[in-house]
């Protein structure tokens, strides 16, 4: 892999893992539209790690009182509100426990990650569009939407389907606001991303440790941290509208690359 690969990827994974237009569907077609080489399981790690540094650095105030609020207190608000984010994590860590394989093989088609972008299109629209983005916080939900959320995060083991576009969309029908959904979204990303991280860490080498390596970690954690803030400020007004659009114009790209 090339400097320039590298660096491209870094930015892809970095732009793509917090904005609803699905990472993995980007990663598996860039190198088909671009010409090179698929960098395998190895890079996945660099990539993964780097984003995963983005949101943690950009939620560790929230981390830390969470954290520190469940030490002082193991059955205060804090710890209740740990759990039910570990609740929203388990469906995505148990589907992606029984199904790693196929994500890395069947699932990464071309045709069935542009149908997934296509379909989960209509699904971020109709949800922008009738939830009922009520005020109240994810925190005062409870377990039962805590783990519908959960549910839709693990959906997207499925390149196309997108984690972050999953849960918001899943989080509006259910009634959060579109500022609420979001936060609730990328809380949700540091365990999984961390997850998936340490999955993958078995097929690392100290030769895979290059220079590529390193350049898309810090390139995909500097791009990703950028992403949270510019999608956070973008989304109360703008919505995912402009997403889906561009999603569905993407999934006829890859069904053209496709067939």
């Amino acid at each position: 892999m090339t400097y320039g690969q590298a660096a491209l990827l870094g930015a892809i994974q970095g732009l793509t893992e917090f904005l609803p237009v699905s990472s993995s569907a980007h990663l598996a077609l860039a190198p088909r539209f671009f010409s090179f080489p698929d960098p395998g399981l190895t890079f996945d790690v660099a990539l993964h790690l780097g984003t995963l540094l983005a949101v943690l650095i950009h939620y560790r105030s929230v981390w830390l009182s969470l954290a520190s609020g469940a030490l002082r207190d193991p059955r205060g608000e804090q710890a209740r509100t740990l759990g039910l984010l570990a609740l929203a994590t388990a469906p995505a860590v148990v589907a992606g426990l029984l199904l790693e394989d196929a994500a890395e093989d069947a699932f990464r088609d071309p045709r069935r990650i542009a149908l997934c972008l296509i379909a989960f299109s209509g699904v971020m629209v109709w949800a922008d569009r009738s939830g009922e983005k009520r005020r109240d916080g994810w925190r005062e939900a409870g377990a039962p939407t805590l783990l519908l959320v959960g549910c839709a995060q693990a959906l997207a083991l499925m390149p196309g389907v997108s984690r972050s576009g999953a849960t918001m969309s899943a989080a509006l029908l259910l009634g959060l606001g579109r500022a609420q959904a979001a936060e609730l979204s990328f809380l949700l990303a540091t365990p999984i991303v961390a997850g998936a991280a340490l999955l993958k860490l078995r097929h690392l080498a100290a030769a895979d440790l290059t220079g590529p390596f390193w350049l898309g970690l810090a390139v995909s954690g500097a791009v990703g941290f950028a992403a949270v803030g510019a999608f956070l400020r973008f989304l109360p007004n703008g919505g995912l509208k402009p997403y889906a659009v561009y999603r569905a114009a993407l999934g006829l790209a890859a069904l053209v690359l496709a067939f």
